[in-house]
């Protein structure tokens, strides 16, 4: 959830900085897993061991309150560590993490991590720079909640879809990916109920038509309208 796109995927690009051997170094430490779609990374409150990097595959990184209500956080792409904001170990975790499709992730424990940390310096200013672009991404969402209006931030949520998924058909976008309401509030930082009410709302005034589960965005500048106003 973010203002903008421009900066969304950086992170993904924070082990540009090491040698090939240094690579090399790190996949030795490391351990890879599978995890199937819709299986746990790791859960909120469990004991933090390490950090994990996506290889294939998209992860979901969501909070659950006491009220069982689930707020997303971030989908996470590949390049992306997860396991944060503990990187060597200690702790628990303060979220969790699903697997949105059949993922290949690098484990890298704690005392993996630490070795790496102290033996290569390119690698702790790679983990800086991942730990930057977070904290960017998270700054962004707290801005968004804090500043914008739950149907503003419906609005851009739109908007991002159709800048990361959209293909032009004619005057309108069609968002190439599949979202269920659910989903959007989790995203949003809403209900299913009132997501389904709002898009039944926006379709009664032709800004988007939603058919088979594919949005498709009709109207941007009305969606921007929302954003904008005076």
């Amino acid at each position: 959830m973010s203002e903008t796109i421009d900066e969304l995927n950086i992170g993904a690009h924070f082990l540009d900085r090491l040698s090939d051997d240094e690579r090399t170094r790190l996949r030795e430490l490391g351990r890879r897993i599978v995890v199937r779609q819709g299986d746990t990374v790791f859960n909120q409150g469990e004991h933090h061991e390490g950090i994990f990097i996506i290889e294939r595959g998209q992860v979901r990184v969501y909070y659950t309150a006491p009220s069982g209500r689930e707020i997303t956080l971030a989908y996470w792409t590949p390049g992306h560590f997860i396991g944060g904001p503990e990187v060597s170990g200690g702790g628990t975790h303060m979220w969790s993490g699903v697997a949105i499709d059949d993922c290949e992730i690098m484990l890298l424990p704690s005392a993996a991590l630490q070795k790496l940390l102290s033996q290569i310096p390119n690698f702790a200013m790679a983990l800086i720079d991942g730990l930057v672009a977070k904290g960017k991404c998270y700054s962004s969402m707290a801005q968004m909640l804090g500043t914008r209006s739950v149907i503003e931030r419906l609005a851009q949520y739109l908007l991002n879809l159709s800048e990361l998924y959209g293909s032009p058909d004619g005057d309108a976008v069609i968002v190439n990916r599949k979202v269920t309401h659910d989903q959007i509030a989790a995203m949003v930082g809403s209900t299913r109920q009132w997501v389904t009410m709002m898009l039944k709302r926006f379709q009664a005034k032709r800004i988007v038509s939603i058919e088979g589960g594919i949005i498709r965005i009709e109207r941007i500048d009305l969606l921007e309208q929302i954003l904008f106003k005076e």
